[in-house]
């Protein structure tokens, strides 16, 4: 079992930015696969960002390739998700998932493969 907590959602302006976290506790979270996924209102909870155990492989959503940037610190027990040039549109409740098994790109940004998640923290932005 792996427990994720999200933080460091808040209000920004469009065009801020904003570093989320998810502290990891339990098996070794160096071993799974860490996600963000966010669920706008009305809308289904869609892919953002995944990436591998080890941290070389990542892959981002279209919507936010080249403004987002996901990383994580094993030692830390913690990942984290940079997210620069903020609009309107991605306001959202923002998860963070985990999975263990290989490294995969589809299986990653899939999410009924991750059986872990956090409670989920609140993104708005501002025009």
């Amino acid at each position: 079992q792996v427990q994720l907590v999200e933080s460091g959602g808040g209000l920004v302006q469009a065009g801020g930015s904003l570093r989320l976290s998810c502290a990891a506790s339990g098996r070794t979270f160096s071993s799974y696969t860490m996600g963000w996924f966010r669920q706008a209102p009305g809308k289904e909870r869609e892919f953002v960002a995944a990436i591998s155990w080890s941290g070389p492989s990542s892959i981002y959503s279209d919507s936010v390739k080249g403004r987002f940037t996901i990383s994580r610190d094993n030692a830390k027990n913690t990942g984290y998700l940079q997210m620069n040039i903020l609009q309107p549109e991605d306001t959202a409740v923002y998860y963070c998932a985990a999975r263990q098994g290989p490294w995969n790109t589809i299986l990653a940004a899939m999410r009924g493969t991750y059986p872990y998640w956090g409670q989920g923290t609140q993104v708005t932005v501002s025009s």
